[in-house]
C-alpha cells in the first residue's frame, strides 16, 4: 500500500499537537444516535486517542486505537484531559495493512486516515473487514477539493501533498460501500464551513489568526457543498452480512 506519509512525518506532527475540544456536533451529530448501543470501538490511525476517549466517556464502551506510531505517554495525557481512567484506551501499535485479528468491532472509525493512501478502495475495505455483524462504519476525511484545499495550497503545500485528493470524491466513496454490500449508506459533506492551518513551527501566528477569523466568518454560510465543507462524513451499516 502506497502511503503519502511516514513515521517522521507523524512524529513531527504530534510534537506540535494541541489539545482542543472536538467539534463533536459537526462530526457525529447526524449519526450519534445510531452509535450509542455499540459495545466495542476501534479507531484506525487513532493515536493519540481523543476520539476513543470521547466515545468511552459518552457511552462507556470499550475502546481501542490502532496506529503504527503510538506514544503511550501522550495517550495517558488524553485520558487525563477527558477525565477517564489511565489505560482505558487499549493501544495496538501495528501497521494497519499487516494487522490481523479475530476480533470484530461494533463501531469501526477513522478520522483523517483514509486520504493518506493512494488506494482508497483497499483502505475502506480493510475498515469493512473489522466490522462485527450489524457493525457500523463511521469515517471522516477532510475535503481539500474546495476552499480549504486552496488555503493549504497557498500556505502549507507539505500538508496538502500528504493527502490523496482523489479519495475525496463522494460518488466514488459511495460506490465502494455499495459494492461491499453495506446498507444505510450516507456519504455527505459536513454542514458548517471551516478552514485551518496546522500548528507547525514557523507558521505565522498572525496568519493563523487571520485564517481563524475567516473561518468564523464562513460559518455564516452553513451550506454543505464541495466548496465550503471541511469534511466528508462516511456512514454505513453491516446489516447486509447478518445471518
Amino acid at each position: 500500500m502506497t502511503s503519502l506519509t511516514d513515521r517522521e512525518y507523524w512524529s513531527n506532527y504530534w510534537k506540535n499537537y494541541e489539545f482542543k475540544k472536538l467539534p463533536d456536533k459537526e462530526l457525529f451529530g447526524k449519526h450519534i444516535k445510531k452509535l450509542q448501543d455499540a459495545k466495542s470501538f476501534i479507531e484506525i490511525g487513532g493515536f493519540p486517542g481523543e476520539i476513543a476517549a470521547y466515545f468511552n466517556k459518552k457511552f462507556g464502551i470499550e475502546v481501542s486505537i490502532l496506529d503504527f506510531y503510538i506514544d503511550k505517554t501522550l495517550v495517558n495525557k488524553v485520558e487525563q484531559f477527558y477525565g477517564i481512567a489511565e489505560n482505558t484506551i487499549q493501544c495496538i501499535e501495528s501497521d494497519f495493512f499487516v494487522f490481523q485479528s479475530g476480533l470484530r468491532y461494533d463501531l469501526v472509525f477513522s478520522y483523517g486516515f483514509i486520504e493518506h493512501f493512494e488506494d482508497t478502495c483497499d483502505v475502506l475495505m480493510r475498515h469493512v473487514g473489522l466490522l462485527s455483524e450489524n457493525g457500523r462504519l463511521l469515517a471522516i476525511i477532510p475535503n481539500f477539493r474546495g476552499i480549504n484545499g486552496f488555503v493549504q495550497y497557498l500556505f502549507d503545500r507539505e500538508t496538502l501533498q500528504a493527502h490523496n485528493l482523489k479519495s475525496m470524491v463522494i460518488p466514488k466513496l459511495r460506490k465502494i460501500l455499495i459494492d461491499a454490500g453495506l446498507e444505510n449508506i450516507d456519504v455527505s459533506y459536513s454542514k458548517t464551513p471551516m478552514i485551518w492551518l496546522e500548528p507547525k513551527p514557523g507558521t505565522s501566528k498572525l496568519l493563523r489568526g487571520i485564517i481563524k477569523l475567516i473561518s468564523y466568518s464562513l460559518k455564516l454560510f452553513p451550506i454543505p457543498c464541495r466548496l465550503l465543507s471541511p469534511y466528508i462524513i462516511i456512514f454505513a451499516e453491516n446489516k447486509a452480512l447478518k445471518t
